[in-house]
């Protein structure tokens, strides 16, 4: 039974694969199948692809047909372009651009289903755990679909359910990408640097938590928890709580939240809303998110955000959140204010801390691009205040140089410009930086906090303490595993290998020379003596001396035309 299971599997892998490399096909990337396809078999492919879809496909640009061929291979891919679509470090700016596009509405599971599911995984029938189930979703995707229900108690609850057999079709998709991401990599030297095989892992980490809602349940409890603790005036941020009893890996029960979508400007007048205070609102809640609770919606974009009749503003779907360790935020602010006042070293410390001390190969480049970004932020007008820009324009001098920076960095640059978007659309007069100041100013002033640094110093003590205290223990063991000889030096100079084996080389081609003069001179004196065996009137002895010398001197003679060219060489390549 396992081997036709195996066999199945086998079966729907290949076939799998041969359905991308259809849609590459398609959409004009035959280069590509070229280096995937080591049986040329993409003219056959070709001939499988109407050809008015083909010509079809010339009208859009290069990375619209990224797109498309994302969209048209599935859910797994959408999300891998998704998930992509936040490293603006690796992929170009257009492609980032296009794959934020991405569609993920597909027609919902029967309503059958849906409940199937829910009753397998809550262990009882949707009659005994609800007083309403509403038949058909108000939200459909790729990977679930959310039903509204009204539960025992008169609550309403916003419940998302999972698609069966959706984790069996990713987890497919994932080998075949490990695949494709193997053979590229191989085929295409170029692409090494990107590490096709690290982000398919990427990918997969991210893909396998977000299948599971308990994941999800979490984000959404911590985020509510900061939400609700936050007692002071200018909160006017709310977030659905979790419904534990109704939730699994497979059910996310959340309280339903009704209200006006942020971008429905309409509504929004008619309820006397005003939609400049919304705005500053939401504006200053994101940057409480980052400075304040280090955890932020890292997809706040116009579908996920509500406003409720009182002016506040609700958050949906945390599939997607950012965390910021507090030393990072620190390190935000001193960033931002050092901008503001020109001052390039700071900006140049501050990334160096970012990227922990990353080595830089040309410091003067990098002052040189800072001084130039410096200055063009300056006199700029138009975008002067946005951080998104400022963000934007930091992530190319940070590619260019090589610097690792945490990829939070990238993401909160994703979503400043999301949120940017929305802001400005309700109120386009309105000044990102001045409302982010007062944080930037207070995450740097705590670095100057005496009763932090007090503690710092006091940690820093106590650990010298405990080092003092082990110390004479660490060094009389290291003393006794000296005297058991259990202590080894390895030293490798990795500049003196190549140099030994040209030596070796050359001192190999000397020696050989010397047998082939003996032989040359053996051979003479034989053949002048004519020392017995002969062939003819020569003696054999002789000849077979030659012989050996012009397959000696055959051997250097390549060996001297490969120079440093040999097998050492391409082991280390």
């Amino acid at each position: 039974m396992s081997l036709y299971l195996d066999i199945g599997k086998k079966y729907k892998s290949v076939a799998r694969y041969n359905q991308i490399l259809k849609v590459l096909v398609k959409y004009g990337f035959e280069d590509l199948v070229q280096y995937l396809e080591e049986k040329k078999r993409f003219e056959f492919l070709r001939r499988l692809i109407p050809k008015a879809s083909r010509e079809n496909a010339y009208k859009y640009t290069k990375w619209e047909k990224m797109r498309l061929v994302c969209e048209e291979l599935g859910p797994t891919f959408v999300k891998f372009g998704q998930i992509l679509s936040n490293r603006p470090d690796l992929i170009p700016l257009k492609l980032t651009l296009e794959l934020e596009k991405l569609l993920d509405d597909v027609p919902p599971i029967p309503e059958e289903v849906a409940k199937k599911v829910v009753e397998e995984e809550l262990k009882d029938s949707i009659e005994n755990l609800f007083a309403w189930f509403e038949p058909k979703p108000f939200a459909s995707a790729s990977m679930a679909q959310v039903h509204r229900v009204t539960l025992k108690n008169g609550k309403r609850v916003a419940l998302k359910i999972q698609r069966p057999g959706i984790k069996e079709v990713i987890e497919e998709d994932i080998k075949v990408m490990y695949s494709i991401a193997e053979v590229l990599q191989k085929r295409i030297p170029s692409i090494k640097s990107f590490d096709p095989k690290g982000l398919v892992r990427n990918f997969e980490e991210a893909i396998i938590k977000e299948l599971d809602f308990i994941n999800e349940s979490i984000n959404v409890q911590r985020f509510y928890n900061n939400i609700t603790s936050d007692t002071s005036i200018d909160n006017f941020a709310v977030a659905p709580r979790v419904y534990r009893e109704y939730t699994t890996t497979k059910v996310l029960a959340l309280e339903f939240m009704s209200g006006t979508k942020i971008d429905n400007f309409d509504e929004l007048i008619t309820k006397n809303i005003d939609a400049k205070v919304i705005s500053r609102r939401l504006t200053n809640s994101y940057f409480k998110q980052i400075f304040n609770y280090g955890f932020f919606h890292a997809d706040p974009h116009a579908g996920n955000l509500l406003v409720k009749s009182n002016g506040h503003i609700c958050f949906l779907d945390f599939g997607m959140m950012g965390s910021i360790l507090p030393r990072d935020i620190e390190v935000f602010g001193k960033l931002f204010l050092a901008i503001t006042r020109r001052d390039v070293k700071r900006i140049i410390k501050a990334l160096q801390e970012f990227s922990n001390y990353t080595n830089i190969e040309d410091i003067r480049a990098l002052e040189f691009d800072i001084n130039e970004f410096v200055e063009k932020h300056y006199v700029r007008s138009v975008h002067k205040n946005e951080m998104s820009t400022i963000l934007l324009e930091l992530k190319d001098i940070i590619i260019a140089h090589g610097l690792k920076v945490p990829t939070h960095f990238f993401l909160f640059a994703r979503s400043l410009v999301t949120i940017e978007g929305v802001t400005h659309k309700l109120d386009p007069t309105i000044d990102q930086y001045n409302i982010a100041k007062p944080f930037l100013l207070k995450a740097v002033a705590k670095s100057f906090n005496p009763i932090l640094f007090g503690e710092k110093v006091i940690n820093s003590l106590y650990e010298l303490g405990n080092y003092i205290e082990e110390f004479p223990r660490d060094l009389k063991n290291a003393i006794r595993k000296i005297n058991r000889g259990e202590v080894k030096v390895d030293l490798t100079h990795k500049g003196i290998d190549p140099m030994v084996h040209t030596i070796h080389r050359i001192a190999k081609q000397i020696i050989t020379a010397f047998i082939i003069g003996a032989l040359i001179v053996g051979a003479s004196l034989f053949i002048i003596s004519g020392i017995k065996p002969l062939w003819g009137d020569i003696s054999l002895i002789g000849i077979v001396f030659i012989i050996l010398a012009l397959v000696l001197a055959y051997g250097m003679i390549r060996d001297i035309k490969k120079g440093d060219r040999d097998e050492w060489w391409y082991m280390n390549e």
